[in-house]
């Protein structure tokens, strides 16, 4: 049966800073871009606050931590186990494992090694790794993201971590990028996102996609008068439904106005698929 969830990027503009995680090519490095954001709820409080909403998951982007120190990611894994949530994916966004740049790609895996540690420590089930930046067309990269998602997947084994990808990002912004992916490496499935497959193409690509998914994210778009997009959103709902999927429905915000209210348009109409 499906269950409600929330990612937290639906609250992006009240959780306060985001700590983006930035390539700098001049220096070869990994850098943090700190992007201001006011602060209403805090990480801790966001647990708490969901239960009380009704949700019975959450998924959290890596850029809302605003500390990876050992007491705050135990403060945080006792604050979902105190809400009786789960922490069903940490989403991850940041990370090229089909950088051909040989010193990108050696940060970037450790990098993600290290996030996949700390979704162990708090508790996440899932770790959402980033397919790739290569071109969708660039078939060797495509067979190298395998190679990287299994080795990713296997240390993720060792933390009690399932690695999962998303069709988010060049690489996967196409369905059969994303089978690929899933048949030929050891991840444990796939994340569907309404509003990342082309507009041309969504439906059929999400009915590739969906029955090897862990998590749907029911992402409504905007017309252009700022309302909700509700006869696309049935649409994409109702494939969900027919595939008898079964996992977390995962409400994603990112319209205008108050994101509370906009959070809650989308559950009204995605409760109904429960």
């Amino acid at each position: 049966m499906s269950y409600l969830s929330l990612t937290s990027w639906s609250l992006n503009r009240l959780l306060g800073p985001l700590h983006w995680t930035k390539w700098d090519d001049e220096n070869q490095t990994i850098v943090t871009q700190v992007s201001p954001q006011p602060e209403v709820h805090t990480l801790l409080e966001l647990p708490g606050l969901l239960a009380e909403k009704g949700f019975e998951a959450m998924e959290i982007i890596h850029p809302h931590f605003p500390s990876v120190d050992e007491y705050y990611l135990q403060a945080l894994r006792s604050a979902v186990e105190h809400a009786g949530i789960q922490f069903d994916t940490l989403l991850l966004d940041y990370g090229d494992i089909t950088s051909e740049n040989p010193k990108r790609l050696e940060a970037d895996i450790t990098f993600i090694k290290k996030w996949i540690t700390i979704a162990s420590k708090v508790g996440a089930a899932n770790i959402r790794v980033v397919g790739g930046d290569a071109h969708p067309d660039n078939e060797e990269r495509l067979a190298f993201a395998a190679e990287q998602l299994t080795q990713l997947a296997e240390f993720g084994k060792e933390k009690g971590v399932h690695v999962i990808t998303e069709n988010f990002h060049s690489l996967t912004s196409t369905a059969e990028n994303c089978l690929y992916l899933n048949e030929h490496s050891s991840i444990n499935g796939l994340i569907s996102d309404f509003g990342n497959f082309s507009a041309e193409s969504k439906l059929s690509s999400l009915q590739k996609t969906v029955p090897h998914s862990k998590s749907i994210h029911v992402k409504a778009q905007t017309n252009e008068d700022g309302t909700m997009n509700k006869t696309e959103l049935i649409d994409c709902l109702n494939i969900v439904s027919e595939l008898n999927y079964s996992g977390p429905l995962t409400l994603v915000y990112d319209g205008p106005g108050d994101m509370w209210e906009g959070i809650e348009e989308v559950k009204a109409v995605a409760t109904s698929y429960l």
